[in-house]
């Protein structure tokens, strides 16, 4: 029997064989340093910052005071590194969507049950956004502050997510274009009653105007809330610009460097768009402005260009180790704080080298011990297995 026509195509069927499951096994395969960029944005959340507010307290160098500045936020219009982090997060937040939602579409799950799942998780993070702000405590409706970091985060989420299902990748980009572009036109074109048409102002902007018109409570601000309701609109954006991240990521064929290379000059272009539409429409965490979007989506991009190749093409992961153990559980360790009383561990464990340290290096010493026992607290939860899933 001749077999020379047959030993190839068995080879060959067998290669594709081994091909698919590789490639089955990088599409299920949960990127490390998603983990680890997450944790490094939740490590400046969990103290880190305090380090350099208590270097400038301690020293009163300039040097030292204009790194304290940047882990700030602006009055309004402006940018500080600090104005980063929350945006980070929901950016990444939106990269796990394809390793996660996606990987269950492939799965067979349908997407009327994911959708399910997507509103419950959206809900749950909107009641956990309540709690945090308000304590597990009755209070008179006129003093509970209903929006918040993670409510932002469960609309955001759950209505890219929602987008993601429903719209192909094309129909995703025009979202994102549509719900800056659509955001940007209605600021620029009403305001609050009494002020001209595009007036940005704390009190005059017309997305202020509508968070103190309906929601009930307080704002975190008297007259606006730094997380308000309206401007959940350009949040969505966010949260899509990264599921289309890891969407590229996750099923494009190119190579990895390439795929870094990708990232870093896309993040750049982002940059560019936001430094010129900032001439039109400011860039303002206050108001999730459209600038300050694309502003924050190119440094995300910058920071998971570098994260990725770093550590998942290079290899390089043990130094992010550190890191991972805070991006997995990075909701419970934010919500930690209403529950458990850091200062008063710390102060407990170390208050022995405070007192050695002495002022004024005392309070760095102390920030610095903070952060090391949140990390220890949440490396025992890594080692036990015990992650908060919401």
């Amino acid at each position: 029997m001749d077999t020379s026509i047959e030993a190839p195509a068995k080879t060959l069927l067998v290669a594709d064989r081994s091909n698919d499951i590789k490639r089955e096994h990088l599409i299920s395969q949960r990127l490390y340093s998603l983990d680890a960029l997450r944790g490094f944005d939740m490590f400046w959340i969990i103290g880190a910052e305090e380090v350099f507010h208590g270097l400038a307290k301690a020293t009163g160098s300039p040097f030292w005071e204009a790194i304290s500045n940047q882990f700030t936020h602006p009055a309004w219009n402006g940018f500080h590194v600090y104005d980063l982090i929350f945006p980070l997060f929901l950016f990444l937040a939106g990269v796990s969507t394809p390793y996660s939602v996606g990987r269950e579409l492939e799965r067979g799950k349908s997407k009327q049950q994911l959708m399910l799942r997507v509103i419950k998780r959206g809900f749950i993070l909107v009641l956990l956004g309540i709690i945090y702000n308000n304590g597990l405590q009755l209070r008179p409706l006129s003093d509970i502050r209903f929006m918040s970091v993670l409510e932002r985060i469960g609309i955001a989420y759950m209505l890219a997510n929602i987008i993601y299902l429903y719209a192909k990748e094309r129909a995703q980009i025009i979202w994102f274009a549509g719900l800056l572009i659509g955001y940007w036109l209605i600021l620029k074109f009403t305001s609050a009653p009494g002020f001209l048409p595009g007036d940005l102002t704390m009190k005059g902007n017309f997305a202020s105007y509508v968070d103190r018109s309906i929601l009930p409570g307080k704002l975190s601000s008297g007259i606006h809330d730094t997380v308000g309701l309206f401007n959940n609109i350009p949040g969505i954006s966010t949260a899509l610009a990264g599921i289309l991240t890891g969407s590229f990521l996750k099923n494009n064929l190119k190579s990895p460097p390439t795929k870094a290379a990708w990232l870093a000059g896309t993040g750049i272009i982002f940059l560019l768009l936001a430094l010129l539409w900032n001439f039109d429409f400011p860039i303002n965490k206050n108001m999730w402005s459209s600038s300050f979007v694309l502003l924050t989506a190119g440094l995300s991009l910058l920071l998971l260009s570098l994260f990725y190749y770093i550590i998942d093409v290079l290899g390089y992961k043990s130094w992010a180790f550190f890191f991972k153990v805070i991006g997995m559980n990075s909701i419970l360790i934010y919500i930690s704080g209403k529950f458990i009383n850091w200062n008063y561990t710390t102060n407990g464990f170390f208050q022995w080298l405070d007192q050695l340290t002495g002022s004024p290096f005392n309070i760095v010493i102390m920030a610095v011990c903070m952060v090391m026992i949140k990390w220890l607290f949440l490396y025992v939860l890594y080692r036990k297995k015990i992650f908060l899933r919401v």
